[in-house]
């Protein structure tokens, strides 16, 4: 099996820190969800902005829980390779 492509990476890894991101609020109490991912020469950047109320949890934390989740979801495609 090949290793897959860079857009490949690039969208499981969005989509696996948009899900959590979902996963821990309702979509009407998220203001506003960027998550940018990168992937050249075998590197890959995300960053997770995200604007929450406070209360059931804790945006920042969240973000940051994203960006790994993130980074688990590219390593597990290349894994699978």
């Amino acid at each position: 099996m090949s290793d897959p492509t860079d857009e490949e990476v690039v969208q499981v890894a969005a989509e696996a820190a948009e899900g959590l991101v979902r996963s821990r609020y309702k979509q009407s109490n998220i203001r506003d969800l960027d998550v940018t991912v990168t992937f050249e020469d075998g590197v890959l950047d995300v960053d997770v902005y995200l604007n929450a109320p406070e209360g059931d949890a804790d945006a920042e934390a969240v973000a940051d829980e994203a960006a790994r989740a993130a980074q688990s979801a590219a390593d597990e495609l290349f894994e699978d390779a």
